[in-house]
């Protein structure tokens, strides 16, 4: 039995995406690859962790597109004293008309569609925990009920280089559920001029909205019928199988540097993430550009170095770009 058509055509995705990027541009200044990635994000319905110093935009960026796309939106600051119920929600004792006493759930903030987990790596393990089964189920268990999530529901993360003090590392199994991890850099000397003008006068810029949820979430599922060719798929597995350094089609730099390879998690973000570029760029077919276009953004944070390559100052970044430059396509 085959699946039914998307509703959406290429030419409807074409149109709603280039208002989304066109609306953002209003208010963030550069930073177009960051803004990409996290649109892909969005549009495949996964999640997406951002890093960078304090002050690039990060958290402007998620609100930014909160506002274009119409979404129920809420925002959790992480700090060391955040607890799980200050996220999921919890059971809270109620009197009722007839003097009864009953419980009531009261849900956290966690119940939106888009969440800013902000400054994520800030909380205590326990806590950031509390975020696993709702990014991978699209549920929430309090009390031993569980409470579906309203579609579309994503992740929009930020974090503070882990060398920055008051840090706690994500867990891998977290970092593994997030489609992307985008680096924001430093802005370059044009475009801080822009953000000044933009910033410190008596008016600032505003994004219009362009598109809903129900829009969103046939955008995603235009994406995922997306053909992909057999070549391709192949290319992403080995892709995927030589960033373990136990394979022998392992590279020689995963040998040296890494300690652990990819998941298959990070074979479906490749997967994913091509899928909806192609259709940013207007394709309706996968290609070899694709999977490279999103390939640091889908593995840079799947991928642990062991103690020669933090010793060496290798970044997960340098294996992936050496992994495009060894692995060969079909």
């Amino acid at each position: 039995m085959t699946a039914p058509a998307p509703e959406m055509k290429l030419e409807e995705f074409s149109r709603i995406a280039q208002a989304i990027e066109s609306e953002v541009e209003k208010v963030i200044v550069g930073q177009k690859d960051v803004v990409r990635a996290t649109i892909i994000c969005i549009l495949a319905g996964r999640h997406a962790l951002l890093e960078g110093v304090p002050g690039l935009g990060k958290t402007m960026l998620i609100r930014t597109l909160a506002d274009v796309l119409d979404l129920n939106f809420s925002r959790i600051q992480f700090t060391p004293d955040l607890m799980p119920a200050d996220i999921v929600g919890t059971d809270i004792l109620e009197e009722t008309e007839d003097g009864r006493r009953e419980f009531r759930f009261q849900p956290g903030p966690i119940f939106a569609n888009l969440v800013l987990a902000d400054e994520i790596n800030r909380a205590t393990p326990k806590t950031q925990s509390a975020m696993l089964e709702a990014m991978q189920e699209r549920t929430v268990t309090v009390a031993g009920r569980r409470y579906d999530l309203e579609k579309p529901f994503f992740v929009l993360a930020t974090q503070n280089p882990l060398d920055m003090e008051g840090t706690y590392p994500l867990p891998e199994a977290q970092l593994d559920r997030f489609l992307f991890k985008v680096d924001v850099k430093f802005p370059s000397v044009d475009e801080l001029v822009t953000i000044l003008d933009r910033t410190t006068g008596t008016t600032m810029p505003e994004a219009s909205r362009v598109a809903n949820g129900q829009e969103v979430v046939k955008m995603g599922e235009l994406a995922l019928s997306t053909p992909i060719a057999s070549h391709v798929s192949e290319y992403v597995a080995k892709l995927i199988v030589a960033t373990h350094p136990e394979s022998n089609q392992s590279t020689v730099m995963v040998r040296n540097y890494v300690s652990v390879g990819a998941s298959p998690r990070g074979a479906q973000a490749l997967i994913i993430g091509a899928k909806v570029n192609a259709l940013l760029e207007g394709r309706f077919n996968v290609s070899y550009d694709d999977v490279t276009a999103i390939a640091h953004s889908s593995l840079r944070h799947r991928l642990l170095l062991n103690f020669e390559g933090q010793a060496e100052g290798i970044s997960t970044d340098d294996i992936v770009t050496d992994l495009l430059d060894v692995v060969k396509k079909k």
